[in-house]
């Protein structure tokens, strides 16, 4: 298959990139997380403080704090077990456990992992893997890798000014083998949270980070000793004391991935992952070497804003919102995706003000744009709105400039979305709130080429983790979707003509907890 044609489909024809006669196989199911055998560790601490607080000094941070850090953004924070009753009289009773993280991911499964380069004075310098199962870091390569780093990314970021370097991978079998062909774009969202979560952690610990996500693919796979074929980092996430100023001027040389592989020898690390049978993903492999950037050549600016809607005769100026400030690391504990826990109540204009205004009141340096990190000038909210205090009931446009709301079409529109979902985890009919992160239709193919796709949902995921910690916040809860039919969303939204579509969806609401046994797993 054609990657547009395939890509098209895992948008708005999702049914069809699953082969006809799918069957997940429960019992060979790999691990939630990634095990190395046989590597020096570095235990973190377990004694995690309940709150987080930016630092007051200029010190380089130690393990401590690093393993504070790496706990909050990705660390497995609670064990839960819930019932699951199979049956119309509810005879069968059976239990789900999971391991809970603060971010959500697809079917609990957390494709993604973490590396980090670290620079600290309280441990060796070199390349890690954060064992979250043991909440610990592995030593992958020891030595000063700066130059090499510096090499496969971005000029203008030198990497000796960090005191940490984060990599987000993706291990393509660990939600294939439940999603097959669809998992792939559920990793590049569930690796824009997890970038998200970065982005909030750093800015309470007083961290300046910088998303990267262009680089030389294969030079910072055999950095890590990755296989293309089955692992691929997707950013990288340079952490510093101090905010990064912006060099000017331009790369002289062109730096080839192969090039840069040979100064380095190869690592071949043994690893686990419970898996007795791996079945081949020919397409998501396709997708990954068309993906890949071999020259530093390849690097752009996206210079693409969202074109200013004019103002309409139907517009809703909402409620001035100050600046809000919650406890963050309580939202991130109270967070969960809500499914059928959704219950009917009011929403207040000023919670919907709050929610709307902080989700786009953010800046976050990246190597896409000259825009200081704007992501609204790649992205809009949408939503279709029932029973919010002072806004009649239908479907809106969020225009954050003006802090206002444009009216596309009037009614309650919840049977509309409800018949919508192709993966019904939800009652839209319980829901006051349905948000949705609207995009280009191109994916950014035109600029950025088959990556295009996969930055698209990574930073989509990043506004989604922000809504949803802002909702929990705010007192309710949000669950994101995939399961739903874009073209019926766009439909409704009226943006098909306007090259837009759907990207995900979150309905958002209060919630009353199911029954369930959870328990921290913080000392």
């Amino acid at each position: 298959m054609e990657i547009d044609t395939f890509l098209h489909q895992l948008h708005f024809d999702t049914e069809k990139v699953f082969p006809p006669d799918w069957e997940v196989d429960w019992e060979d199911a790999p691990l939630p997380y990634k095990l190395y055998r046989g590597l020096p560790a570095i235990p973190l601490t377990a004694e995690v403080p309940l709150t987080l607080r930016k630092r007051e000094d200029d010190l380089n941070p130690g393990l401590e704090e690093l393993g504070h850090f790496l706990w909050y953004v990705y660390g497995i924070t609670q064990f839960s077990q819930s019932p699951f009753i199979d049956g119309a009289k509810g005879e069968n009773v059976s239990f789900i456990q999971s391991l809970r993280r603060f971010v959500p991911s697809g079917g609990a499964l957390y494709p993604n992992e973490l590396y980090v380069y670290v620079n600290l004075d309280d441990a060796p310098t070199g390349i890690y893997h954060y064992d979250v199962a043991h909440h610990r870091l592995i030593l992958l390569r020891e030595g000063n890798y700066d130059d090499y780093l510096s090499r496969s990314l971005d000029n203008d970021f030198p990497i000796s000014d960090s005191f940490c370097t984060v990599f987000v991978s993706t291990v393509f079998w660990k939600n294939f083998y439940k999603y097959n062909n669809f998992s792939y774009r559920l990793q590049g969202l569930d690796a824009g949270v997890i970038i998200g979560q970065t982005l909030e952690v750093s800015n309470q610990m007083g961290f300046y980070p910088r998303v990267c996500y262009q680089f030389l693919d294969r030079s910072l796979n055999h950095l890590l000793g990755l296989s293309d074929h089955e692992e691929s980092v997707y950013a990288v996430i340079p952490i510093t004391l101090k905010p990064h100023r912006a060099n000017d001027q331009k790369r002289e040389e062109t730096v080839s991935a192969s090039e840069l592989c040979r100064e380095v020898p190869v690592l071949n690390h043994a690893t686990y992952n419970r898996s007795k049978r791996v079945i081949d993903y020919p397409m998501l492999r396709k997708l990954n070497e068309a993906s890949m950037f071999e020259t530093t050549q390849s690097f752009v600016r996206v210079n693409k804003k969202n074109a200013e809607a004019p103002l309409g005769p139907e517009m809703i100026f909402l409620p001035a919102a100050e600046r809000f400030s919650y406890d963050f690391a309580s939202a991130c504990r109270n967070r969960y995706s809500p499914g059928f826990d959704f219950t009917l109540g009011k929403v207040s204009q000023t919670q919907l003000s709050t929610l709307l205004k902080e989700t786009f009141s953010f800046l976050y340096q990246n190597d896409l744009d000259d825009t200081q990190g704007q992501i609204g000038t790649r992205f809009s909210l949408y939503g279709s709105f029932y029973h919010v205090e002072g806004i009649p009931d239908g479907a809106y446009s969020y225009d954050n400039g003006t802090h206002a709301l444009q009216s596309i079409t009037k009614g309650d529109h919840r049977e509309f979305l409800q018949a919508g979902l192709t993966m019904p985890f939800v009652n839209m009919n319980q829901i006051p709130l349905c948000m949705n992160v609207v995009g280009d239709k191109d994916h950014l193919k035109d600029i950025l080429g088959v990556r295009g796709y996969r930055i698209q949902q990574m930073e989509a995921g990043i506004l989604v983790q922000r809504l949803l910690l802002l909702s929990c916040a705010l007192g309710m809860g949000g669950h994101a979707l995939l399961g739903f039919d874009a073209n019926q969303s766009d439909e409704l939204f009226r943006i098909g003509s306007k090259r837009k579509t759907c990207l995900i969806q979150i309905p958002i609401g209060p919630t009353n907890p199911h029954a369930w046994l959870k328990g921290s797993l913080r000392s």
